[in-house]
This record gives C-alpha cells, structure tokens and sequence, in this order.
C-alpha cells in the first residue's frame, strides 16, 4: 500500500473513530409546551393525613438508611427504627445525638418510591422546622426510574430546604445536567418566612408539562418554565417521588458547625398531599 493510501486509510479510520465516539444521546430540542393553565382535582389521589399512631404507615411509605454521607458529607445515620413516628396527629421526624453504626447523629429519611410514584400534579405537605445550627430538614422529591442517568441528570425537585445556620430563610430549588449547584447554575428562590419553627406552613408544589411553580402558605416564591431543550434542562417528564429528612452537618447544612446543644430536634409533617393535574 502506497503513502497516498495508507494515509486515505488512517483518514477514514479516523472519522470512524470520531463518529463511533460521538454523543448520540445528545438531546433533541422540543417545542417549548404551551402553558394551558393546568388545573388540578379537588380531591387528593394520594395522601397521608398522619392521623394514626406509630410507625409510617407501610402501605404509603419506606425508608432510606444508612450513614454514607449521602454524597454531601453528612453526619447522620438514617434509621427506620425511632426516628420517624407518628402520633398527635403528626409524623415526628427525629434527629439525635447518639452513637450508631460509626455516626454520632442518627435521623430518618422516609420516602414514597415505589408506593407514591408520580408525573405531574400538585403537591402540599404542611410542615413544622428544626432549629439549630447543623440541622437541615428537607422537604424534597427524586427520580424513581433515572431514565437518564445519574444525578443531576435525571433531576431534583426540592420543595423546601432549610438550613440552621440561616434561621428562616427557606429554598426552593430545581436541580438538572444544565442546572445544578455544583456548576451555581441552579435554579432557586430564597424566601424569608417568620415563625417557621413555632408555626406549620404550607410548602406547595405545583408541577405542569410547562412549568414548575412553588408556594408558601398559598404565595407564588419560584417559577421554572420548560424551554424546550430536552433533559439538560427539563428531566421532569418522568415519574419521582416524595422523600420527608432531616439531615445533620454536610456540606451545606454544616458550612458553620454543628450546634450539639439543640438535640434532640425534629421536623412535623402534618399532612402530605397529592392532587391529580387534569388533562385538557
């Protein structure tokens, strides 16, 4: 094979190569939706009132546990045992200073996957906060399948995050491939809300093919539209669900400390509640 061949050849393979190495996943810019006002039923389709006594019910809710960290550093065990209890009227989520598994904190996150899996609809969950430096409570939701891969990827719906050192102030926040915090492109409001340890508000989700919109006690606080430009930045085309914690230290709920005086400090939940969005 001559020179002018060989280097033909290498040319071809070369692109081969490149094609063969390409993003062939890269998504797909979609028509941005058109916001058609979406209404949701009157009548929840799924909820739990918490009007029971002992453990969460098992038919609606299961358990993250472990002290991994979470990928975020934090200091806490998740149990299913003790920390999470309802009574009163309300679900008691606990965290405590003690020793289990390595960890000196322990703390429950309970969560709906695979009992309370949804796309669309408006979400409601009424709740009561921890103080105290090193608490951060979470009012969130998660990807059940990860249909397109890992986090952020797939996305991250937080409808409340709280964190002690900045008493009062509470985030709403999206998380996507394109937008998320470890690049600071997330999209989030801060909202500053009296009384949030004493006092149970609101925290109201409001999700749409169009849009997602979060509430506070019934006020408008956040508002992402879907531009249209595939998963990068709208992986909320699929199914997620519901995940109730509070988690001790991390790299954010930690960032000044852990204040052991304040233990033991819990979140109440009094209800969660999901309303079916009507198709028009």
């Amino acid at each position: 094979m001559n020179a002018v061949a060989v280097s033909f050849v290498s040319m071809l393979m070369a692109s081969q190569l490149c094609l063969a190495n390409s993003d062939t996943t890269s998504p797909k810019k979609l028509p941005v939706p058109v916001d058609k006002a979406w209404k949701f039923e009157q009548t929840p389709v799924w909820a739990d009132e918490f009007d029971y006594s002992g453990m969460p019910d098992p038919a609606k809710w299961g358990y993250d546990i472990g002290g991994g960290g979470w990928g975020n550093h934090e200091l806490q065990y998740y149990s299913d045992s003790g920390n999470a209890i309802v009574g009163n009227g309300v679900l008691t989520i606990t965290a405590r200073k003690e020793e289990k598994e390595n960890k000196h904190y322990t703390s429950a996150r309970v969560i709906s996957k695979g009992k309370g899996d949804f796309l669309y609809g408006r979400f409601e969950i009424r709740a009561k906060l921890p103080a105290g430096k090193g608490t951060w409570p979470a009012i969130w939701m998660l990807p059940t399948d990860w249909a397109y891969g890992g986090w952020p990827n797939s996305g991250e719906i937080d409808i409340m995050e709280h964190v002690g050192y900045n008493p009062g102030k509470v985030h709403v926040t999206m998380h996507t491939k394109a937008y998320y915090f470890k690049i600071n492109t997330q999209k989030t409001s801060i909202t500053e809300v009296d009384s949030i340890y004493d006092a149970f508000h609101t925290y109201r989700l409001d999700w749409t093919p169009a849009a997602i919109r979060a509430y506070i006690d019934n006020k408008p606080v956040f508002d992402m539209k879907n531009e249209g430009q595939g998963y990068l930045v709208w992986p909320f085309d699929k199914r997620f669900h519901i995940l109730l914690n509070v988690a001790v230290g991390g790299d954010w709920g930690g960032k000044e400390g852990v204040d052991d005086s304040i233990f033991p400090t819990a979140m109440q939940i009094d209800y969660v509640r999901v309303y079916k969005m009507i198709d028009q």
